[in-house]
Parts: structure tokens; C-alpha cells; sequence
């Protein structure tokens, strides 16, 4: 990365705002927590954490990483949409460097919002392309996680609905998905199955993640109550209202252990653990933090033969 490429410094205000959102997040992180172990005691989930197989915790870990590269994997498939052939390599590590930022550091510059500004400077890509690639990035893994729930319902007999009204409106939304996609956003659709294949992978492995770590609690169970408890609370997780979604997994798996035969204790130990896991992950980022220069290091021949295979007639 060059000088050039280094974000303008922000205006007070801007720096302002940022401290407000990470004090706000914390806040309600910490209120979430509280509420949490007031429901669930800590001893429960510190007893968890010393006695767990940590074999199975590495084979968690191991899950998660892979998922993140299938994230990265996917998100290549919608910049190929808007005609932006990125070294996979370059890719992945500008992945986790916007990993790290998402996770490590949720009051400054978001990691979605530095790799916009990465690429629309190294690529000329225009920004609001950039973020619509992202932001259907994001759409084909709700999808994925709307797909796997509805399976989940079907094995889960406390809830108590006619399992044609979940199909009816997975499928239905699908199609209006789909629909309001390639009538208002055609480009970004040119590899939407291949995708959303990608996003089903990616929640595949994020789900083995968690049953890894229950294996490690020696579980016998069901799984099911489970992983869709996991599922919700990923979408809840989504909204920026708590630093990098801890807490609201949490107080999601508390809640839903009211309704669903779950052990407390292990539903409180699942996200914290998973949320462990990520920061884990996430830390592979901070080599790039450190020295950006490396984000591109060894890639000249590749870059090379992409323009080359570009302003071949016979080429794509």
C-alpha cells in the first residue's frame, strides 16, 4: 500500500462519532453480559472452558478458519460480477485484514468500508460498486442461514407450526430475492448461484465449528435446538449495536434455552467460546496491519497474467 492509498485523516467529528458508537457498543455488550450471568452463573461456563477437550476446540477453530476462507472465496465470486479479477491470494488477505478490523477494532474504520477504499483506489472500481458486491455478499450468506433453518425447524418438535408455512416463506422470499436482484442489480447476479452455493459451504462449516466445541463438552444430545439457536443469534449479530456480536449471542442462546430442551450452561458457553474463536481467527489480520506492504508481496507474476489473459481475443 502506498502513501497515497492511506485514508484521509478524519474531521472531528467524524473522530467523535466513532468513540460514541464504541462506547455505546460496549455498553450494551456489557449490559447484555450482565444480564446474561445474572440467568446463567459464570462458574458454570468458566468450568466448561477449563475442562473442555481442546483437541475439539482446535478442530473448532480449524472449522471457523476454513469458513472464513470460503467467506473470501464467496466474495470473489461478486467481484467477478463487476469485472474485478483479484489475485484469490490478495483477496484473502485483504479478507482478513477487514476481518480484523470487524472484530478487533468495531469503533474505528469498518473492515467492509477499508477494503472499498483499498480497492477503489488500487482498481478504480467505483465505490458504490464495490459496496453492492459486499453488500450481496452479505445477503448470500442470510440466505444460506435462512436455507439451513428451515431444515432445523423440521427436527426441532417444540416448534409447533405447520412445517409447509417455514418452506412457503423461505421460498417465497427466495424468488423475490432473486426477482428484485436481476431486475435492479443484473451485474451483480451473473455468478449469484455459484455464490450462494458458496454461502451454504461457508454456514456448513461455522455449524461443524460449534459442534466441534460441543463435542469437546462431551455432548450426547440433540444438536438441532442447538444450531438454530446459532443461527438466530448470528442474525442477530448482525446489528452493530454490540462489539462484534458479543452479547447478543449470548443473551439470544439464554433466552431461547427457555423454550428449547438446551443446557443453560452450555448455551451460554457455545457463543462465548465461538466469539473466542473468531477474535482467534481474526488476529491473523494483524500481520497486514503491521506491514500492509505485504498484502500484495509475491503477486506481480499473477496480476501479469490476468492482464495478459485480458487483452487476449481468446481470453474471458
Amino acid at each position: 500500500m502506498t502513501e497515497d492509498e492511506i485514508p484521509a485523516p478524519k474531521t472531528f467529528k467524524q473522530q467523535l462519532w466513532n468513540v460514541t458508537k464504541t462506547v455505546l457498543k460496549i455498553a450494551v455488550t456489557t449490559a447484555l453480559l450482565i444480564w446474561v450471568f445474572s440467568k446463567v452463573p459464570i462458574q458454570l461456563v468458566k468450568y466448561r472452558l477449563l475442562h473442555a477437550n481442546y483437541w475439539w476446540m482446535a478442530a473448532a477453530v480449524v472449522c471457523y478458519f476454513c469458513s472464513m476462507v470460503v467467506s473470501s472465496w464467496r466474495l470473489l465470486s461478486f467481484f467477478r460480477s463487476i469485472g474485478l479479477k483479484l489475485n484469490p491470494k490478495y483477496n484473502l488477505r485483504l479478507y482478513f485484514l477487514g476481518l480484523f478490523y470487524n472484530v478487533l477494532l468495531p469503533g474505528g474504520i469498518g473492515g467492509d468500508g477499508y477494503k472499498i477504499f483499498i480497492l477503489n483506489k488500487a482498481h478504480k472500481v467505483p465505490g458504490k460498486k464495490l459496496f453492492w458486491a459486499i453488500m450481496f455478499d452479505r445477503l448470500s450468506g442470510l440466505w444460506a442461514i435462512g436455507l439451513i433453518t428451515v431444515g432445523l425447524i423440521f427436527l426441532i418438535p417444540q416448534i409447533d407450526i405447520h412445517k409447509a408455512l417455514p418452506v412457503s416463506i423461505f421460498l417465497g422470499g427466495s424468488a423475490v430475492y432473486y426477482f428484485v436482484a436481476y431486475m435492479f442489480f443484473r451485474e451483480y447476479t451473473k455468478y449469484f448461484f455459484e455464490a450462494h452455493l458458496k454461502a451454504l459451504v461457508l454456514q456448513g462449516f461455522q455449524l461443524l465449528a460449534i459442534i466441534c466445541v460441543m463435542f469437546g463438552q462431551d455432548f450426547t444430545g440433540k444438536f438441532s435446538p442447538y444450531l438454530l439457536s446459532f443461527l438466530i443469534s448470528a442474525l442477530a449479530s448482525i446489528i452493530p449495536i454490540t462489539a462484534g456480536g458479543a452479547g447478543a449471542r449470548e443473551a439470544i442462546f439464554t433466552k431461547l434455552s427457555d423454550y428449547f430442551p438446551m443446557d443453560k450452561g452450555l448455551s451460554v458457553f457455545l457463543p462465548s467460546s465461538f466469539y473466542l474463536i473468531s477474535l482467534l481467527v481474526a488476529l491473523f489480520g494483524l500481520y497486514y496491519v503491521i506491514r500492509p506492504s505485504r498484502l500484495d508481496k509475491g503477486l506481480k507474476k499473477y496480476d501479469d497474467e490476468v492482464a495478459e489473459t485480458s487483452t487476449d481475443p481468446g481470453g474471458e
